[in-house]
Parts: structure tokens; sequence; C-alpha cells
């Protein structure tokens, strides 16, 4: 969601979404599809492929999606490790 959220106008394809957020293909796309099922997500067929390549899905947040989105609180930063005190 949050990678979505960066620009909501923007179709990605979940190729790349994959590559950003770090999920492989068999976890994203199940994913994706219940969003786009609760109605958090608009999803179409690319109209004009790449030479040589079949059409690939599209998805975007939908406006249900983008106040979604807005009410994610942000991720917290990671914390380095202390040490316990006394210890060297």
């Amino acid at each position: 969601m949050r990678s979505l959220a960066v620009d909501p106008s923007q179709w990605r394809h979940g190729y790349e979404l994959g590559q950003e957020v770090g999920l492989k293909a068999g976890s994203l796309y199940p994913i994706l599809m219940r969003l786009a099922d609760r109605g958090l997500l608009v999803s179409q067929w690319e109209t004009v492929p790449p030479p040589g390549r079949p059409p690939r899905h599209l998805y975007r947040l939908s406006g249900a999606g983008v106040r979604f989105a807005a009410g994610i609180a942000p991720r917290p930063a990671v914390q380095p490790r202390r040490q316990p005190r006394g210890a060297w």
C-alpha cells in the first residue's frame, strides 16, 4: 500500500511492485487480488504492451485505497540494538 501511495495516480506492474517491496509473485499477486476484491485497488490490462510481450495487469490505488493508505501508520525506523548495561 505504501509503495502504491507514493503516486496513487500512477499505474504499476506487479513485477515492479514485487521488486520494490521484496515479495515473490506467489505472495504478491494474491495480495493484489485481495486488495482489488476489497475495492482498495483498481486493476486493468495493459492496452499497448511492449513489442514481443503479452499484456500485463496494471494496478493503482482506488479512492478508498488512497484513504486507507493515508490511515496506515508510518513504518517505525529500525533502532540499533543496545548493549546491556555493563557489557563491553
